[in-house]
């Protein structure tokens, strides 16, 4: 595996990225990822999502996917390889359909089915984008982590490692909120985010790069009116599924807005929504999933 330490460039870690989404060809439907750790127990399942759709449009031309349905199965091990078997289910005159299931030790990690399109003019209509301040106005993550690292506390190496881990992606939150004193607010937030550096004039990469941008923030929605997080000593957080929908075409190196809601948590599971808009106020992309917010009786 790559080095990992907190001195590893946002840079760096864009070239492994763009390398990680690069999948060996094994055989024919068989391809194989590697992992990168984030600071978390399993392999994020933003990049095994990522991963997965390059996988699919290995065996598909002249087509891009506009929608995705994935299941988080298994915790992915992150010092084993992703094998990547994929599914040609159909191929019509306009829609492909393909099921990817991603193996470690012999079992499934990650199944999703995907869906592309040949490119087609419609009808459009779309929601206006939320009313915010620009990027340029906000402070970034990374400005904002020394500032609730010295109001926390005490804070578990594990996490302090985590945090000061170098991201390829640069977050700047429309309302601050600290993972390590979470506050209870109401369950919905507003994050721009981006890639700083240009990447290619390649429309699948940056779909396979929103797709790995779009696990960030979003189940942490349903933990803010509890006032959790996923550091809170006395909960697992984990994602069970993932769905996302690819409107238009975009680019991750410039501003997205990425605007979240959790609309109701229950039975130890919280559901998320997400709308993604560019710059000019283009939907370019929606996103649900349904995470485990299960209370455990460790506390700090």
């Amino acid at each position: 595996m790559s080095d990992d330490s907190p001195k590893t460039t946002p840079e760096t870690f864009l070239r492994e990225l763009v390398a990680q989404l690069d999948l060996e060809t094994l055989e024919l439907n068989l391809f194989r990822g590697r992992s990168r750790d984030l600071g978390g127990r399993s392999v994020f399942g933003g990049q095994v999502i990522g991963q997965a759709i390059v996988a699919a449009t290995r065996t598909i031309e002249g087509r891009m996917p506009h929608s995705l349905h994935a299941y988080f199965l298994l915790p992915g091990d992150m010092n084993a390889p992703i094998v990547y078997e994929v599914d040609r289910i159909r191929d019509g005159g306009s829609f492909s359909a393909r099921r990817v299931q991603a193996i470690q030790h012999g079992r499934p990690i990650l199944s999703m089915i995907a869906s592309f399109q040949v490119p087609e003019d419609g009808l459009e209509h779309q929601v206006t984008m939320p009313e915010v301040p620009p990027p340029e106005s906000l402070r970034s993550t990374a400005e904002l982590i020394p500032q609730w690292i010295a109001e926390a506390g005490e804070v578990h190496p594990r996490i302090l490692a985590s945090l000061k881990r170098a991201e390829v992606l640069e977050f700047r939150p429309v309302y601050p909120w600290s993972p390590l004193k979470p506050n209870v607010t109401e369950p919905r937030q507003a994050i721009w985010f981006r890639i700083g550096q240009n990447l290619p004039d390649a429309p699948i990469l940056h779909r396979c790069l929103l797709a790995y941008a779009s696990d960030f923030n979003l189940i942490g929605t349903a933990l803010r009116p509890h006032g959790k997080s996923w550091y809170s000593p006395d909960m697992v957080v984990a994602s069970l599924d993932h769905a996302l929908w690819f409107h238009r075409d975009l680019r991750v190196d410039d501003w997205l807005l990425y605007s979240m809601d959790s609309p109701t948590s229950q039975g130890a599971r919280g559901m998320t929504r997400g709308q993604v808009f560019d710059r000019r106020g283009r939907l370019v992309a929606s996103v649900a999933q349904e995470g485990l917010l299960r209370l455990t009786d460790k506390k700090a």
